[in-house]
Parts: C-alpha cells; structure tokens; sequence
C-alpha cells in the first residue's frame, strides 16, 4: 500500500481560525512560558528580549523561574495584542499560550 504524502493527508488539521481565542473581550490575558527539555537558558532569555522587548535581567528572570517552577507569566495585556507574541514565540520553539484571567 502506497504512503500518501503529508501534504494530501485526510487527517483535520487545526488552524488559527479554529482556536478558540475571543479577542473581542476586554478581559486580561497573559502569555505562559513552559519549561522544556530542548531550549538553552540563552536562547529563552534571546526571544524574551527580541519579541517581548524585556531587558535582559528581565529575560533572565523569567528563564529561571520557568525552569523552577515549570511555567511562568511572561506579558500580560490584551489577547489581540498577545496573538502575535505568542505566535513569535511559538515560531521560535517556546512553549507558549494565552490564558485569560
């Protein structure tokens, strides 16, 4: 039996669109880091600096925290504003969600 290539797969695929992210709320929201195995303390401390715009004793901050306690906040504001962090994050390795509240 031939394999299909990955690209005519059947299986859904779950895009953006189908994230269940309201930004039309005024609600709080922040950006959760998670702890992983594959990322160096300065490759974490490097994007906190480059995308979220944290000095570097900040980055340094929230890289140890994470690695302690396995998550941490690292921007809080609006979710419309958060998205693309988020997603810069994402695209960069890092573990990262929004979470209201």
């Amino acid at each position: 039996m031939p394999v299909k290539p990955l690209w005519e797969n059947d299986e859904d695929v779950l895009v953006d669109e189908d994230l269940d992210l309201d930004l039309s709320t005024d609600l709080p929201a922040q950006i959760i880091v998670y702890n992983d195995d594959h990322n160096t303390f300065e490759w974490v401390i490097e994007c906190f600096i480059d995308i979220l715009g944290h000095t570097s004793v900040q980055a340094e901050q929230l890289a140890l925290i994470i690695h302690t306690k396995g998550k941490a906040t690292v921007k809080t504001g609006p979710k419309e504003e958060l998205l693309p962090l988020m997603q810069g994050l994402n695209d960069r390795g890092l573990s990262a969600v929004i979470e209201e509240g």
